[in-house]
């Protein structure tokens, strides 16, 4: 698994899986869109620093995008080959399944001079090749975490600690004693003045709630799962 900064994972275990390609306009990445061939896409939720370059990525691979079923339709207009779901719901391709699950934020589609209703923020479980990933999205702490963790129980929880616009260190590391994954990624944090955060604080405070594994990783930093 490869961090291209902010939300925007790759995974690569016999597929090419890329969750929130945010690459343009994002200061933190050190790759192209053109440098990204994955075979799907995942988005969390429709705002520009997730939505990203899934449109140019998937015109140009023809890949397929998993999204929330409203952000669908929308990509369906623009011939992209789009799966909707909704919370809850769970798509299976061969040995890869995915499992949309709540999050706690807004979401809109920022098409011209038009701000489109794009459904709900969402979560996502990634379960491929024996490894549960969970990637939290933008959202807000809220107590079915724990329900997260219970069922899915993830090897990896990618989390937000940015504040502002989703949760700080502090609701984050609440968040990682609900889910109780062996490894705490955080993502969406220091892209923007306005989300700056010290990842220690995070990984400190985690050590004080549960004995979770704390990973504070580079931009293009790869974790072996």
């Amino acid at each position: 698994m490869i961090w291209h900064g902010h939300a925007c994972f790759e995974i690569k275990a016999g597929y090419s899986v890329v969750i929130d390609p945010f690459i343009k306009g994002n200061p933190m990445a050190k790759i192209l869109p053109e440098e990204l061939e994955p075979d799907f896409i995942l988005v969390t939720h429709a705002h520009y620093d997730h939505l990203g370059d899934t449109i140019e990525i998937a015109k140009r691979t023809g890949c397929k995008v998993i999204v929330i079923h409203e952000l669908a339709n929308f990509l369906k207009s623009k011939n992209i080959l789009a799966e909707g779901m909704n919370i809850g719901g769970r798509i299976k391709i061969d040995d890869i399944s995915v499992v949309m699950t709540d999050a706690n934020h807004s979401s809109s589609i920022a098409d011209s001079e038009l701000k489109l209703y794009g459904g709900r923020a969402a979560g996502f479980v990634l379960e491929i090749n024996g490894c549960s990933i969970y990637h939290a999205g933008d959202t807000g702490l809220f107590g079915d975490m724990q329900l997260i963790g219970d069922f899915y129980k993830p090897d990896v929880a990618l989390l937000p600690i940015g504040g502002r616009y989703t949760m700080d260190p502090e609701d984050a590391a609440r968040a990682v004693s609900l889910v109780r994954p062996k490894i705490a990624i955080p993502m969406h944090y220091n892209t923007f003045n306005m989300i700056t955060q010290n990842p220690l604080d995070f990984k400190h405070r985690v050590m004080e709630l549960c004995d979770t594994e704390v990973l504070i990783m580079e931009v293009e930093d790869i974790l072996e799962l």
